[in-house]
């Protein structure tokens, strides 16, 4: 691929609250060719996940040219819970339920990707902005899968700080443990993790009230699918929570794959996740010291310019465009 043509990309998504975000970046920014949008179980009941998606594509003027593949509705082996209680009723705030009427693309989510990565081997890019579950399908089904895309990111793990969903795990990771163990040993990937968002993607009130100033659609979505989760954050008790925040960690991930110069420090580590039950599922263990006997495949992202990543969704939400100020 040429350095001055757009990375091809498939998103792949349990759309709900940021994830709709992440899909206005993809959707909405020149240095990418949003090619599908696949949906995954996870964050709320999948047929809200489905609408969720269409509807943030119509949102973009893009629906027409993008289709929404609808793939795993329950993770591999383990049963889970939704998280409607961060992202609200139906994902999007507990105040928006479209109904778009839009038809989802006939093939399934996994057959479209192992189909795409066959018919251009080295070209395509995918984000997992989701559960593991239908990028470990689509390796079971095309064992070559690692070779033939050019190029993964995942936003999941909690690299060495807690998790968001159990002490021990960040929720992508905790509802697909064996999904994301395997992903995690078959593929060289960039992990975007729970921890690094916490750092470097909390949007507070001086965010909230820039956002409440433009009269666009893209701010009013905003502030829609961010009121359950404000409240939530406001009576979390953690610590670097704990007030009326946001964390973007889908939006940053695809932040950081249209623009990588917002990642300030990198480092490829091994990385292996507990598929195990009970406390430590979905556990990710990084190995930063590099005591194990682990390949070290995954290159975690541990600093982002905060600011920089700031900046680019208020360019998107004022002007429709993330890299309005570049």
């Amino acid at each position: 691929m040429s350095s001055t043509e757009p990375r091809r990309l498939i998103l792949d998504t349990d759309t709900a609250g940021d994830d709709t975000q992440a899909i206005l970046l993809a959707a909405l920014s020149d240095r990418v060719s949003l090619e599908g949008v696949t949906i995954c179980t996870g964050n709320v009941p999948f047929e809200y996940q489905v609408e969720n998606a269409k509807y943030t594509l119509d949102l973009a003027g893009v629906a027409d040219d993008v289709s929404v593949y609808e793939g795993a509705r329950s993770p591999l082996l383990k049963e889970y819970d939704f998280a409607e209680y961060v992202h609200g009723e139906g994902g999007l705030g507990g105040e928006l339920f479209p109904e778009t009427g839009i038809e989802s693309a006939d093939e399934h989510a996994v057959d479209y990707i192992v189909r795409k990565a066959r018919e251009n081997p080295g070209e395509l890019t995918l984000a997992c902005i989701a559960p593991l579950t239908n990028l470990a399908l689509a390796l079971q089904r095309e064992p070559d899968l690692p070779e033939l895309l050019e190029d993964i990111w995942i936003m999941g793990g909690a690299v060495n700080t807690l998790g968001n969903i159990t002490p021990a795990a960040e929720y992508n990771f905790w509802v697909d443990p064996d999904a994301a163990r395997a992903v995690m040993d078959a593929f060289e990937t960039t992990l975007v993790d729970w921890g690094v968002t916490v750092r470097d993607s909390l949007f507070e009130a001086d965010v909230f009230e820039a956002v409440e100033t433009m009269d666009t659609e893209l701010a009013e979505f905003y502030l829609t699918i961010t009121d359950a989760v404000r409240e939530f954050n406001a009576q979390s008790e953690d610590d670097s929570l704990g007030a009326d925040v946001t964390t973007q960690p889908d939006s940053m991930t695809l932040a950081t794959l249209l623009e990588p110069d917002l990642i300030e420090e990198a480092a490829t580590y091994y990385v292996e996740v507990d598929d195990r039950d009970g406390l430590t599922r979905g556990y990710s263990l990084v190995d930063e010291l590099g005591v194990t006997d682990g390949v070290p495949r995954t290159r975690v992202v541990e600093s982002v310019d905060g600011d920089r990543f700031e900046r680019m969704m208020l360019d998107m939400y004022r002007h429709g465009d993330p890299h309005y100020s570049a």
